[in-house]
Formats: C-alpha cells, sequence, structure tokens
C-alpha cells in the first residue's frame, strides 16, 4: 500500500506545481486522488445534429474537424482559435478560447464530441469553449470540482495513472458476506468505474457501493463513539427516587410523551455510566418541564444541575422557568451571565462552590474558570448546534463525568437522527399539551399584502404583538424582500402609527439583546427581522407572523419561525407570502397550511429537499460525506445501522482481521474531522488486500 499513500507530487504527470493546487482540493495523497469522486458526468452518448441543437442551452454536437483557422490574437492575454468541424450533413465551428494546447490537439478528420452552449441563427451554428472528448470514449465523462490550475482533463488523466497504482494495490475494505449480502461491486472496481463508467448502469452500482461504504462508516463512527463515552460515572442515582413531589406542584398535568422522556432520563441517571441523550420536541411540547423533572431527581439524589443556553435573554427565560418549577420544592436556582456585575458574579459562584444552589442557568459565562460546583451531575445544552464541541465539554468538565442532556427544538425524522445525533439516546416528546392552539397558516401572494397588513394592525390593536420576517438583510440582485429596506418603508407607511423594531444577524450580541428585550416588554409592536429569531425566547403576546419570499425557506425553516407565535392562550397565525407559482412551492404552502406536527413535516421536508437543512444548521462534528445522498438513501440509512449494530455486537472494538479495513476507514473519516476522538492517521496504516 505504499505506492497510494505517497505524496500526489510523485504521481507521474503531476510535480511539485500542480500538487500544490491539488492541496487546495485537499488531495494530498495518491490515495486523496483516487477518492476525488466526480459531482456529476457529462452523457456524450446522444449527440445531435447542429440544426437542431436549442440555441442558448448546452448540447452535445458530434463531428471531424474539417479546417483550423490561425489564431486571432484579439488584445494582450485573449487569443482565439477556431475549428470547422462537420457532421457529414451541416457544418459548425467550435470556438476556443485561451487554450492553445487543447486547440492543438484537434487533428483534421478526427471524429469528435463537443459539450458546451450553441449560439447561432437559422443558417449557422457555433458552440463555444465546449469540454471535447474523442468520439470513441466513455458515453460518461466525470466533471471534477476544480481549482486554479486544474481542469478536467489533467484530473482525468492523474486519474488513469493513479489507478493503475491501486491495479497493482488493490485493496477491500468491507468483508466478503457483506459484499454477497447487499450485492455491492468491489471497492476497486467501484473506485475504477465511479471515475470511467462504461454507462450509466456502472455508474450507478459504483455509487451504491461507495455511498454504502461511507454510510456505514459513518454509523459505526459514530456508535463506536457512543459507546467510548458509556465508561462508569461516579454520579450514580437512586432509580427509586420519588418524582410525585414534583409532578404535585406543577400547574398542570404532564403529557404520557412527557412522562415517557422523564423516566428514560431518570433511568439513565441510574445506570451507572454518564448519559448522552437528546430530548427532542416540538416548539411548545414542554422539554422544560422535562429538563426541570431531571433536575429535582438530580437534587434529591445530592447532584447539582447546570444548564447552559446560547443567548442571554434565553438563558434568563430559562432561569425563570426552572426556578419557577424548583424554588416551591426548595431547589435554589441561581442564573450566571455576562452582564452580571462583579458582586452578583461572586455571589452565584460562592453559592455554586458551597452546593447551597442545586441548579445553575447560564450563558457561556456558566464555563468560566473560576465557576466551581460542589457536585455538579447533570449538564443540560439548549439548542447545542449553537455552541462549538469545546463549548459543550467545557461544561461537562465543570463534574466527574457528569450526565448530558441536550435539547433541540428542530423536530428531525427518527431515521436522520440516527445519524446526525447517531452518538446520543433519542427521547422525542412527540405529544403537544391538551388545550394548545394550533397557528393558523395562510399562504397568500404579494397582491395580498396590503390586506395581510390589515389583518396585522388589528392584531396591533388588540393588544397583541407581530413579526415579519424577510429573507435577507440587504438589497442583491434577487428579487428577495431584504429586512433593512422593509424596514424603513413600513416604519413610515403602513405601520406608521405602531412602534417597529428591527433585527437581523449582522447586529452586535448586546444591539440584539436589546431589541429582544423591547419586544418582550412590549416597547415593540412589530419586529421586522430575518431568521435570527428562528430560535428564540417566548414571547407570549405576538399573535402573528408574516413571512416574505417565503418559498425561499425549507418546511422546517418555515415550521421553526411559525413556532415563535402560538405560545401564549390566544389563536395565532401565520401568513405565508410568495408570489412563485411553480407545483412544488404550491405542495409546500398547502403542507404548512395544513400540517401543525413538526415531525411530520420535517418528514416531508426531507422527501422534497433533502437533509441539507439539518446538516447545515449543526455544528455537530459530523464527517462531511462526499457520496451518500441520504435523502434518496433513506432505506440504506436503516440497513446500514443494522449492520454497523451487528458488526459491533460480534465486534466490539473491530479488531477482527476481517473488520480491520472498516476501522480503518472509520479511523480516516474521524480523524479529518479533527473533533471526535479518533486520532489515529491512516497514513499510517495498512489496508488488508484483495
Amino acid at each position: 500500500m505504499d505506492e497510494l499513500f505517497k505524496p500526489i507530487s510523485g504521481l507521474k504527470g503531476v510535480g511539485e506545481k500542480k500538487a500544490s493546487y491539488y492541496k487546495r482540493l485537499g488531495v494530498l495523497t495518491v490515495y486523496d486522488l483516487i477518492y476525488h469522486l466526480p459531482r456529476g458526468y457529462i452523457d456524450y452518448s446522444c449527440p445531435v445534429s447542429p440544426m437542431d441543437a436549442p440555441l442558448n442551452e448546452y448540447s452535445v454536437l458530434r463531428g471531424a474537424v474539417v479546417m483550423k483557422m490561425p489564431e486571432q490574437r484579439i488584445r494582450k492575454g485573449l487569443s482565439i482559435f477556431k475549428a470547422k468541424v462537420s457532421d457529414g450533413l451541416n457544418d459548425f465551428m467550435v470556438v476556443i478560447y485561451n487554450n492553445y494546447y487543447g486547440f492543438k490537439a484537434l487533428q483534421i478528420g478526427c471524429e469528435y464530441l463537443f459539450y458546451g452552449k450553441v449560439t447561432g441563427n437559422l443558417l449557422r451554428r457555433e458552440i463555444s469553449s465546449p469540454r471535447i472528448v474523442k468520439a470513441d470514449s466513455s458515453p460518461l465523462v466525470p466533471v471534477y470540482h476544480l481549482t486554479t490550475g486544474l481542469t478536467s482533463a489533467a484530473i482525468l488523466q492523474n486519474m488513469r495513472e493513479a489507478l493503475t497504482i491501486l491495479e497493482r494495490e488493490p485493496f477491500e475494505s468491507m468483508p466478503a458476506y457483506l459484499l454477497i449480502e447487499n450485492d455491492l461491486m468491489s471497492l476497486p472496481a467501484a473506485l475504477r468505474a465511479i471515475h470511467f463508467p462504461k454507462n450509466q448502469e456502472e455508474a450507478d452500482s459504483a455509487a451504491k457501493r461507495l455511498a454504502f461504504d461511507e454510510m456505514l462508516i459513518l454509523q459505526l463512527g459514530m456508535l463506536m463513539l457512543k459507546e467510548k463515552s458509556r465508561k462508569s460515572t461516579p454520579c450514580v442515582m437512586n432509580k427509586k427516587t420519588g418524582l410525585d413531589e414534583f409532578y404535585a406542584s406543577l400547574p398542570f398535568k404532564m403529557t404520557a410523551a412527557q412522562l415517557r422522556c422523564v423516566k428514560e432520563i431518570t433511568d439513565d441517571l441510574s445506570s451507572g455510566v454518564p448519559m448522552n441523550r437528546l430530548l427532542q420536541g416540538d416548539v411548545g411540547s414542554g422539554k422544560t418541564a422535562v429538563a426541570a423533572a431531571a433536575c429535582y431527581f438530580s437534587y434529591k439524589n445530592g447532584y447539582q444541575s447546570a444548564l447552559m443556553a446560547p443567548t442571554e435573554i434565553l438563558a434568563v427565560q430559562h432561569y425563570k422557568t426552572l426556578s419557577g418549577f424548583l424554588e416551591p420544592l426548595g431547589i435554589k436556582t441561581v442564573l450566571l451571565t455576562g452582564s452580571m456585575t462583579v458582586k452578583e458574579k461572586r455571589a452565584v459562584k460562592d453559592e455554586l462552590m458551597s452546593g447551597e444552589a442545586g441548579v445553575a442557568v447560564g450563558t457561556h459565562a456558566i464555563i468560566q474558570k473560576d465557576v466551581e460546583f460542589a457536585s455538579l451531575g447533570l449538564v443540560i445544552t439548549d439548542e447545542q448546534h449553537r455552541f462549538g464541541v469545546s463549548q459543550r465539554a467545557a461544561l461537562a468538565d465543570k463534574g466527574k463525568s457528569p450526565h448530558k442532556l441536550v435539547m433541540s427544538a428542530t423536530p428531525i425524522p427518527r431515521t436522520l437522527a440516527l445519524i446526525i445525533y447517531g452518538d446520543l439516546d433519542i427521547s422525542v416528546i412527540d405529544e403537544m399539551p391538551a388545550g394548545r392552539l394550533p397557528v393558523r397558516t395562510y399562504a397568500v401572494t404579494g397582491k395580498l399584502r396590503k390586506r395581510a397588513f390589515n389583518f396585522v394592525r388589528q392584531q396591533l390593536d388588540s393588544g397583541r404583538q407581530a413579526y415579519i420576517v424577510c429573507p435577507v438583510i440587504e438589497e442583491n440582485e434577487s428579487d428577495m424582500l431584504a429586512v433593512k429596506s422593509y424596514f424603513e418603508k413600513v416604519r413610515g407607511n403602513d405601520f406608521a402609527d405602531y412602534s417597529v423594531g428591527l433585527l437581523h444577524g449582522k447586529m452586535k450580541a448586546a444591539e440584539k439583546e436589546s431589541v429582544m428585550e423591547d419586544f418582550k416588554n412590549r416597547r415593540i409592536d412589530v419586529l421586522i427581522c430575518t431568521t435570527v429569531v428562528e430560535v428564540g425566547v417566548d414571547i407570549p403576546n405576538a399573535s402573528v407572523m408574516m413571512i416574505e419570499n417565503a418559498e425561499r425557506f425549507g418546511l422546517s425553516q418555515l415550521h421553526q419561525l411559525r413556532g415563535r407565535v402560538g405560545r401564549g392562550e390566544s389563536q395565532s397565525h401565520c401568513i405565508l407570502v410568495t408570489d412563485n407559482s411553480g407545483e412544488e412551492c404550491i405542495r409546500r404552502m398547502k403542507i404548512m397550511s395544513s400540517i401543525n406536527d413538526g415531525f411530520k413535516i420535517s418528514e416531508e421536508d426531507l422527501k422534497m429537499r433533502g437533509p441539507g437543512d439539518f446538516f447545515g444548521s449543526r455544528q455537530h462534528g459530523l464527517p462531511p460525506l462526499k457520496m451518500a445522498g441520504i435523502a434518496g438513501n433513506m432505506d440504506m440509512v436503516s440497513q446500514t445501522r443494522n449492520i454497523a449494530e451487528r458488526l459491533l455486537k460480534d465486534d466490539p472494538g473491530l479488531v477482527k482481521r476481517e473488520n480491520s479495513g472498516l476501522k480503518i476507514d472509520v479511523i480516516r473519516l474521524y480523524s479529518n474531522n479533527g473533533e471526535n476522538g479518533f486520532t489515529v492517521s491512516y497514513t499510517h496504516l495498512t489496508l488488508p488486500t484483495t
């Protein structure tokens, strides 16, 4: 395997200069180059006649070079090369800019396939800067991610050389029985076929094998990380600790889903190993009450709890809610934020260090070095994607292997959650409290905006407040409404008689906190904002939300935004404004208008848009995927999850020889990611040969 892991500069036809270009793409070794997979293919199998090619669209033309014109120097740094080509019936002109060697390679009398934009008129056709292959080439030509100094042709040339090395040093990471069970190509065959497929069927088979590999490796790594965290903890609690006092003190009856989640959490707290659990629930499902029950259980067992929130205003909200639940039961709850005075902070720190305070709520201020706990047994992070890995680890380091609970209000389909949160056990609150009114949702066109404004004003006149969400901060070339100009327009016209506030992501943290505080305290009637409010403080008095350019948001994001209203007892409303009349947009608006269940919406979102929103919104430390398109492969997700669980049950450390290739791939994927505890470099390992 030595040749495969040699620097790319040693590959025939590369050298140091081209290696520096490859480095920008993350390609350092021959092995990396082989795994620099195509982002797609150009299909040359169906060329069209030049006169039948749609003008100003991309097509494939076939023809033999008839004549090559002299170079035209237009100006310094710009040369144009032209060649006359014929398909036997019609001639067309091939125009090449600043590529002498590409033009020189064209041989008169030889037949080629040209892919590019076709221009011209009724009598003449021209194709500019086309991708060119010989007529007898494979019908599918890969397209790669490029950088300055590298062309697809150059990568293909280098790839052929790299694959000859793979032929001399073949390897297989998958046990033979798994290949047979799952009808998979061998790895060397898949790697050759993904770069040089004979046809679409072979390309699909290669993609299936590589996606299967990637998904299985991802799942194995997540499960191994999960198991790695299951060391013993001194924070062992008594399973028989009663919660009757806590339940009796609540001003409401917990739902069956909440009670189930509390049991799952308390079972973990008394298991003898550190809890690593996700508490997932739709907006308004009662996650904080479940967290309060966990804090109560921990306190009764002699342990303190700490909850970290991403913003000060959210921390204050959690503090008020938790203290309202716990203080009547004799559990002192304290708040620690950056804006507190030195004296106030000192007092809180003393109470935590002495054990007088049983629960701490705070921002990142809670993880400062001088914050010490007497006996921290439970740490809770709210909306953990807003924190970095190091911040979450710093909170856990305040105790001795404390239990960890993560709260998220982003509903995610369970199958996808197993990937995103694969290192966590999952509790789902899939039931809303009795009596909560669903938000009424309407989809309208921009022509009805004035009518929508009238409705908003009616809500304001009845003492309520409103959000209006715009997709971007500043004007750009698109047709999207910008929050800054929108704010200036409506505050002097449609909402001139009301207090109008502005909130967006480019504002300083202190400014954002101040605006939200004003909105919460009813000093602002209408908040013109971006999606920065997607995760935020509860404003029970806000009863209406308008979302402009609603077509620009995913279903899950629209649902998250909608969840900012409907927090109080009055009927709330969400108005989706869009002028997009496309079939998909109409379907999405119908879904939003008819479904209030966040989990059902997330399932629809996954089907329509894929998992980009879910992955993109999380700083989970998840390794980047090249091949595994999850949206269209949910069956593969479940399949590889089951296989991963089966493999690790039989061979927990993947130490058996037949599994050594899988272990190496796990190390490779996760060590490259840099945050997950796999630190061995794959370049120092040997892969098993076939």
